[in-house]
C-alpha cells in the first residue's frame, strides 16, 4: 500500500495538495461531520453527562498544571481528553507546553504530526508541520517519525524544488537511522519507491523517440536508482537476502563485483548483529543490561555512526538513566567532537534527567568547547539552577563548574575588566547563594569548608595580586566554625606563604596555636619551623614560650580526661563487682534451700542468662539497637536490664503458678551448630500466654518445627524472645518471610539465628542505607496519617509504587514515611512541591531517602574497659562524641601507629613520639591508661 501511494504521489504531484485534504477527519469542524454522534449526543442524556464530566476533569487537569506544571502524567491526561472531546486550539497548546518542558515520546509525536496533517491544507500550514516534524526528529531517534517525515514531504513535490526537498530528507533519515538494522530496511525500501516513481514520470511517451536531454534523465535516474540498491546492500540489514533478489530482478546488468563483495561483508557483519537484535527483541523493557552488551560490541567494532546510533536506540527506551547519557556525551565530546550532534545531546540529557548535576556540568564544558555565546551558557546555568537538585553538594558543584567557566574568561594581565567584575560578582552571588536558598531548604549549604570562598581566594592572591582581598576571605571562612581544624589554617599559611609576608605568616599561626583543637602538635611545628629560619631571637623565644604553654593546656585537658575515664572505669568495675557479690550470695541462698541437682544447677543457670555471664553486659542499652537484633546480643542486654531492677539479696518469689512450672523446667543451652536450621524471634508481648503452642501455630506452615525454645528469666516470666528450630534449613529460610508480622499487637521481628561473637559484622536490615534518589523521606506527619491518606497526597506528582510507615516496636507510628516513586524525575518533583506541605495541621518535611549508615556501638570486653575514640577527620569534620572528648590522648596514639605521617604531610618528632612501643600490647583498664599519661 505504502509502494502505491509512492507512486501515485510522485507521478500526480499537483494533486497531492488534494489528496490532504481529503484526508481531513470527519470530525473536523471544516468538514461538518460526526453529525451521527452529535445526534446522539443530543438524545442521550449519557452522552452530555459524559461531556460534562470531560470538561470537569480538564478543568482540574489545568489547575493541577498551573500549580505543578512538571507533572508528566497530568500532560498526558489533558492531551488525551482535549484530543477525545476535539478541543483542537487547546490540544495544540497543551502540547506545546509540555514539549517545553519534556522530550516527547514516539507515539506522542506521531499522534501530534497526524492531528496536524490533518488539519494543513494551506502551504502556509504544511510548513509549520515541516518545522514540526523537525522538532520530533530532534528528541530521539525515532524510524517512524522519519518515515512519516518523508512520505509527507513527498506530498509536496508538485511546487518548486519539491523533489529535492524530499530527497534532502530521504537523506537525512538515512543518516540518522539507516543503519537500524530491524528498521532500516524499510527508509531505504521508501526511497527507492520514490525514485522509481520519478523514473516513470521521465518515461517517453509509448512509440516516440526520446531526445538527448531525455535520455540523458533517465540515465541519470537509473544511476539514482542503482547507487541507492549498493548503498543499501553495503550494510547489514534484516532481509537484505530479499534486497540482493530485488535488485538482480530490477537491474538489467549485471551486479558489480564491488557490490557483492560488499553484500558479502554486510552479511556476515548481520550474522554478529543477529545474537544481539535477538537478546533485545525477547528481553523486557528497559532492556539496559543488552542495550549495554551491544553497545560494547559496537565500541570494539569502532564505526561511529554504528555507535551513535546503538547509544539513541538504547535511550529512547531508557532515557531517565543518566549514566548511559553521561556514556553518550562523553564519547561524543571524546570522539565524534562535532557541534550540532554534541550540544544536541547534551541538550536532551538535561531535559531528561534535569536532577542530575552531573549532566548540567557536562553540558556547560561542551558549550564552552564549541565557543557558544557568552548569553546562552549564562542562561543555560540559571536553568541548572532551577533544575530541583536533591543534595545540596550539587549547588556546589554546579557553582563551582559555573566559576570556573568565568575564571577562564577573564585575562588577568589587565588590571580591571568586565569579566574579572563578573567574575567577582558571581563569587559573591555563589556564597550568598549557598548561604540562603540552598541551606533554608536543606537545612545546610553543602560547603561546610567553604570551598567557593577558598578558590575565591586563591583568584584574588594569585592572579589578581590582592592579598588583601584573600585576606579578608580567610578570616570570613575561619568565622564559620572552621578555626579549630589544623588543615584550614594550614592552607591559609601557604597562601600567604607564597603570595603574602612573613609578618602576616605569624600572625597566622599565632592564631592557629591559640584556636586549633583536633591537632594543635602540627601548628606549633609549623610556628617553630618558620622562626627557625626567617625569626629573630625574640621571635623564636616568643614562639617557643607559646607553643609550650599551648601543649601544656593540652596535655592537661587530656589528663583531666583520662583521669575522669579511669574513675568511670572503676565505678564501673566496683559496681559489677558488687553485683558479682550479690549474686553469690543469692546463689549461695538458693543453694541451702534446694537439694536436687537439677534445682540447682537451674538456679546457676537463671542467674547466668543463656549466654554469659551478666558482668559482661554492657550498662545500658543504646538506642537504635531494637530492629533486627541478632540473639546473643539482645539477650545480654535484655539480661543487663531487668538485672538492674531486681533486688540483690534474696531468693526470688514466684507469683503466679504458670511462673513456679517455668522456673522449675531445666533450660537448654542453645546449640549454635543448628543456627542455619534456627531463627531467632523477637518483640513478642511479654503477656503472651502459651508462647511455643502460638509460635507453633504460626510457623507451622513454613515447615516441620523440631523445638520452640522461648525464653524466660528467674521469675518464670517470658522474656518476648525465643528461638524457632525448623528441621529443614529451607523451612528456616521462609520463616524469615514472616517477619513484623502482627502478633497481639505488635510486629514479631524474624531474623537469622547468628553468633555475634563469630561474626561482628553481620547485621539483619531489609531496607537500603544508601541514597535512593527514587525514594523519598516524609517526616513530621501527624500519627493519625494512614497510608491510603499518604498516597492520596503522593500521587499527584507521579506514580506511587510503595509507601511505607515507619513505627516503634509496639506497632505505633512515629510520624515518618518513605515514598517509592516509578523514576527519579518523579521523586525530584515531588521534593519540590511537597516540601513544607501541611498535612492535617502538620507542616511535613520531605527530601530524598539518605539515610545515615546504622553503626552499632562498640561493646567492651568483659573486665576491660573500652577504647578511647580514634580522632576524628581533620578536614570538615563536625559533632561530638558521647563522652564529649574532642582527641585521643597523643601517648596513645602514638602507641599504636608510632611512624604514622600527619595529615598536613609532617611527622611528629616530639620525644614522647620516640619511646618504642611493646612488640605486643597488652589488654589493659581506662586507670592503667591514665597512670601510663601521667607518667608521660
Amino acid at each position: 500500500g505504502r509502494r502505491a501511494e509512492l507512486h501515485k504521489m510522485a507521478a500526480a504531484g499537483a494533486e497531492a495538495a488534494a489528496e490532504e485534504e481529503k484526508r481531513l477527519p470527519e470530525g473536523d469542524p471544516e468538514s461538518g461531520g460526526d453529525s451521527d454522534d452529535e445526534g446522539d449526543s443530543d438524545s442521550s442524556g449519557d452522552g452530555e453527562d459524559e461531556e460534562k464530566e470531560n470538561e470537569a476533569e480538564i478543568q482540574r487537569l489545568e489547575e493541577q498544571l498551573s500549580i505543578n506544571a512538571f507533572d508528566y502524567n497530568c500532560h498526558l491526561d489533558l492531551i488525551k481528553l482535549l484530543r477525545q472531546e476535539g478541543e483542537l486550539v487547546k490540544l495544540r497548546r497543551a502540547r506545546q507546553k509540555m514539549s517545553e518542558l519534556f522530550p516527547l515520546t514516539e507515539e506522542i509525536w506521531l499522534d501530534w504530526l497526524k492531528d496536524e496533517i490533518k488539519m494543513a491544507s494551506e502551504i502556509s500550514e504544511r510548513e509549520k508541520v515541516y518545522e514540526l516534524f523537525e522538532r520530533a526528529v530532534k528528541d530521539y531517534i525515532c524510524p517512524e517519525i522519519w518515515l512519516e517525515y518523508a512520505q509527507y514531504s513527498i506530498g509536496g513535490i508538485g511546487q518548486e524544488g519539491g523533489i529535492e526537498k524530499v530527497r534532502s530528507i530521504f537523506e537525512r533519515a538515512l543518516t540518522a537511522v539507516g543503519l537500524h538494522v530491524t528498521k532500516g530496511t524499510a527508509l531505504w525500501e521508501a526511497y527507492r519507491e520514490f525514485e522509481n516513481a520519478i523514473l516513470e514520470t521521465a518515461q517517453p511517451a509509448p512509440g516516440s523517440i526520446p531526445s538527448p536531454e531525455q535520455q540523458q534523465v533517465l540515465c541519470s535516474q537509473l544511476e539514482k536508482i542503482h547507487t541507492l540498491f549498493r548503498r543499501q546492500l553495503g550494510i547489514p540489514l534484516l532481509d537484505m537476502e530479499a534486497s540482493y533478489a530485488e535488485y538482480e530482478e530490477w537491474s538489467e546488468e549485471p551486479i558489480p563485483e564491488t557490490t557483492i563483495k560488499n553484500y558479502k561483508k554486510a552479511l556476515q557483519q548481520l550474522e554478529k548483529c543477529k545474537p544481539y537484535e535477538e537478546a533485545l527483541l525477547g528481553a523486557e523493557t528497559p532492556k539496559l543490561a543488552e542495550y549495554q552488551a551491544y553497545i560494547d560490541f559496537e565500541m570494539k567494532a569502532g564505526d561511529p555512526a554504528r555507535i551513535q546510533l546503538i547509544y539513541e536506540r538504547a535511550l529512547a527506551e531508557n532515557c531517565l538513566v543518566p549514566d548511559l547519557w553521561a556514556r553518550y556525551n562523553q564519547y561524543l565530546d571524546r570522539q565524534l567532537k562535532v557541534k550540532e550532534l554534541v550540544l544536541s545531546a547534551h541538550d536532551r540529557a538535561v531535559r531528561n534527567c534535569p536532577w542530575t548535576v552531573g549532566l548540567w556540568i557536562r553540558y556547560l564544558l561542551a558549550m564552552e568547547r564549541h565557543r557558544v555565546e557568552h548569553s546562552i551558557i549564562s542562561e543555560m546555568f540559571e536553568k541548572a539552577l532551577n533544575a530541583g537538585f536533591i543534595q545540596a553538594t550539587d549547588y556546589v558543584e554546579i557553582w563551582q563548574a559555573y566559576l570556573d567557566y568565568l575564571r577562564r574568561r577573564v585575562d588577568f594581565t589587565q588590571d580591571s575588566s568586565k569579566e574579572l567584575e563578573e567574575l567577582r560578582s558571581a563569587f559573591a552571588r555563589a556564597v550568598e547563594y549557598l548561604k540562603q536558598e540552598v541551606e533554608e531548604r536543606f537545612s545546610e549549604s553543602g560547603d561546610p569548608s567553604c570551598t567557593i570562598m577558598q578558590n575565591w581566594a586563591r583568584v584574588e592572591a594569585r592572579l589578581c595580586n590582592n592579598m588583601q582581598k584573600a585576606r579578608e576571605l580567610w578570616d570570613n571562612i575561619m568565622t564559620k566554625g572552621n578555626a579549630k581544624y589544623a588543615n584550614m589554617w594550614l592552607e591559609y599559611y601557604n597562601l600567604e606563604r607564597a603570595h603574602g609576608d612573613t609578618q602576616h605568616c605569624r600572625k597566622a599561626l599565632h592564631r592557629a596555636v591559640q584556636c586549633t583543637s583536633d591537632y594543635p602538635e602540627h601548628v606549633c611545628e609549623v610556628l617553630l619551623t618558620l622562626e627557625r629560619i626567617e625569626g629573630t631571637l625574640e621571635d623564636w623565644d616568643a614562639a617557643v614560650q607559646k607553643t609550650e604553654n599551648r601543649l601544656a593546656r593540652v596535655n592537661e585537658q587530656r589528663a583531666k580526661a583520662a583521669e575522669k575515664e579511669a574513675a568511670l572505669a572503676k565505678q564501673e568495675e566496683e559496681r559489677a563487682e558488687q553485683r558479682k557479690q550479690a549474686r553469690a550470695e543469692k546463689k549461695a541462698s538458693k543453694k541451702a534451700k534446694k537439694t536436687k541437682i537439677g534445682d540447682k544447677r537451674k538456679a546457676d543457670e537463671d542467674d547466668e542468662g543463656e549466654w554469659g555471664q551478666e558482668e559482661e553486659l554492657p550498662s545500658k542499652r543504646h538506642r537504635g539497637e531494637g530492629d533486627g537484633v541478632l540473639p546473643e546480643e539482645d539477650m545480654e542486654v535484655e539480661t543487663g536490664l531487668f538485672g538492674r531492677s531486681e533486688k540483690p539479696d534474696g531468693p526470688a518469689i514466684p507469683k503466679e503458678k504458670a511462673s513456679t512450672s517455668r522456673k522449675d523446667m531445666p533450660k537448654v543451652f542453645h546449640d549454635s551448630s543448628k543456627d542455619k536450621v534456627t531463627v531467632f524471634v523477637s518483640n513478642l508481648s511479654y503477656t503472651m500466654a502459651e508462647p511455643e503452642a502460638k509460635l507453633r501455630e504460626l510457623f507451622g506452615s513454613c515447615g516441620e518445627v523440631v523445638e520452640i525454645r522461648a525464653v524466660f528469666n528467674n521469675k518464670g516470666t517470658f522474656r518476648g524472645y525465643c528461638y524457632v528450630q525448623f528441621k529443614e534449613e529451607e523451612a528456616a529460610r521462609q520463616a524469615l518471610a514472616l517477619d513484623r508480622t502482627a502478633v497481639e499487637g505488635r510486629p514479631m521481628f524474624v531474623s537469622p539465628c547468628v553468633d555475634k561473637n563469630k561474626n561482628p559484622d553481620f547485621k539483619v536490615f531489609r531496607y537500603s542505607t544508601t541514597l535512593e534518589k527514587h525514594k523519598l523521606f516524609i517526616s513530621g506527619l501527624p500519627f493519625s496519617c494512614t497510608k491510603e491518606e499518604l498516597e492520596e497526597v503522593c500521587k499527584a506528582h507521579g506514580n506511587v509504587k510503595d509507601i511505607r510507615l515507619v513505627t516503634n516496636r509496639a506497632g505505633k507510628p512515629k510520624g515518618l514515611a518513605y515514598v517509592e516513586y516509578e523514576n527519579e524525575a518523579q521523586a525530584s518533583q515531588a521534593v519540590l512541591k511537597m516540601d513544607g506541605l501541611t498535612v492535617k495541621d502538620h507542616v511535613i518535611k520531605v527530601m530524598i531517602s539518605n539515610p545515615p549508615l546504622r553503626k552499632l556501638p562498640d561493646r567492651p570486653e568483659p573486665g576491660r574497659a573500652s577504647l578511647p575514640m580514634a580522632p576524628r577527620q581533620i578536614y570538615g569534620a563536625r559533632g561530638k562524641g558521647r563522652t564529649q572528648l574532642s582527641m585521643m590522648p597523643r601517648a596513645l596514639q602514638r602507641q599504636s601507629n608510632p611512624v604514622a605521617k600527619a595529615e598536613n604531610g609532617m611527622v611528629q618528632n616530639s620525644p614522647a613520639a620516640s619511646s618504642d612501643p611493646p612488640a605486643e600490647p597488652k589488654k589493659m583498664s581506662n586507670a592503667d591508661f591514665a597512670k601510663m599519661l601521667l607518667k608521660k
